[in-house]
């Protein structure tokens, strides 16, 4: 039974899982980069927008089980919830993980197990190992000892869903690949503390794969609908009615079309798998092509129309019309902006000289680098009374009502609202 853990990053998937460890009276230090994160949590406070965490963080904190540090302290288990973005040229770029490798290395002990949760490509797991075996080589690791390693590790990627991380994280299934069968073992362990779903063992790289395929086979699915959405624009057909009728056909289930894909999973993993095996993956990277596109059609969209209401009001000039566009999220209801399609089309809106109003109702503030644009955040209903052209971006609930209080405005919907 392990009684002491220790979560390295505290964002999205990083502070729930800490605290459903904490939940179950397991002592959990987490460890975070940011000192206002750290502060918040210590507070008893979450600083993200997550259904029910924030009651289990208040208790965790508050009966003793969680608190947050900046400096990694010993634990009998390290797990790695750190960002895996990518370089230029769609590169994976492993320095949160190589960061957090060596900052845990100094505290680690005989017998502790390290896993990384990160969703990475195929061999970060064997890397991070290798960087804590440089960095600690009085210890024994798998790649040296196997089974009788001094150190376990071992890959168990996330597999939830924004705005039911809470519960998926307890219900779902978890894929443990564990670089020994000793490190499966232990793993288990430690997630039977939370985790009702059924734990399921591979080896580290077969798990790794998994969830960049499932993120893979989610992407190439919303580009058919994305690529359908711009087909049926060209054909003048409307998207959602046709996707509505094609889905009456008992084998067949398209996607929703929207803006692009964001998010710091579905809009990233696929680049993992192309930079592996290039050649191999067309599909894959013909899907990535098509909805990092989308966001370039939608500003085409804006373009178009501000061009149209001008023709129709040639005394005012570019700088005097307004766009609203609703929504910043990468998805609905959720205050997520990572890797987010439609932050990428407000920014590019903001470029082209006309005034722009955006509502994002799971935000207080505009991201820093809007500082010195000419974006306000705005609530939805000032923004429908000074808008021009209004474009729906995410169907964030709040915008439900939408074409009810649309009058003289241009409508360029992308996410089909009811």
């Amino acid at each position: 039974m392990f009684k002491t853990i220790s979560m390295i990053g505290l964002g999205y998937i990083g502070l729930p899982t800490a605290a459903l460890f904490a939940s179950r009276k397991v002592n959990v230090i987490g460890v975070d980069v940011s000192q206002h994160a750290v502060d918040t949590i210590n507070r008893g406070e979450i600083h993200i927008v997550e259904p029910d965490l924030d009651a289990i963080v208040h208790t965790a904190v508050k009966k003793g089980f969680l608190r947050a540090t900046t400096i990694p302290e010993p634990a009998e288990a390290f797990l790695v919830a750190v960002p895996t973005p990518f370089k230029d040229g769609h590169k994976p770029d492993l320095s949160y993980i190589k960061s957090a490798a060596k900052a845990i290395a100094p505290v680690l002990e005989r017998g502790n197990l390290v896993i990384l949760e990160s969703t990475s490509p195929v061999g970060a797991t064997e890397q991070m190992a290798d960087w804590l075996a440089t960095a600690r080589p009085d210890l024994t690791f798998p790649q040296q000892a196997g089974n009788d390693a001094d150190i376990q590790v071992a890959h168990c990627p996330e597999r939830v869903l924004p705005g039911k991380v809470v519960e998926e994280l307890v219900k779902n299934s978890r894929i443990i690949g564990g670089m020994t069968d000793q490190a499966n073992k232990m793993a288990i362990e430690l997630y039977k503390t939370f985790v009702e779903g059924t734990c399921i063992t591979t080896d580290a790289r077969t798990a790794e794969m998994a969830k960049l395929t499932e993120n893979s086979f989610r992407d190439v699915n919303i580009a058919f609908a994305n690529e359908l959405s711009l087909i049926c624009d060209e054909l003048h057909i409307n998207v959602w009615e046709l996707i509505q009728l094609a889905n009456l056909h008992p084998r067949v289930n398209i996607l929703q079309p929207g803006a692009g894909v964001g998010g710091h999973c579905i809009a990233v993993d696929p680049w993992f798998i192309v930079d592996s095996a290039p050649k191999q993956a067309k599909i894959i990277k013909l899907a990535r092509e098509v909805n990092n596109y989308k966001p370039q059609w939608v500003v085409e969209k804006v373009k178009a129309a501000l061009t149209d209401v001008q023709s129709k009001n040639p005394d005012r000039g570019l700088k005097d019309l307004t766009v609203l566009c609703l929504g910043m999220a990468f998805k609905p209801n959720i205050d997520d902006l990572r890797e987010s399609p439609a932050l990428q089309i407000v920014g590019e809106i903001a470029k082209i000289g006309c005034g722009v109003l955006a509502v994002e109702p799971n935000i207080d503030n505009l991201p820093e680098h809007f500082a010195n644009s000419p974006v306000e955040l705005i609530d939805l209903h000032g923004g429908l009374q000074r808008a021009d052209i209004v474009c729906v971006l995410v169907k964030h609930k709040e915008f439900g009502q939408v074409k009810e209080h649309i009058s003289t405005q241009m409508l360029i919907d992308v996410v089909g609202l009811d």
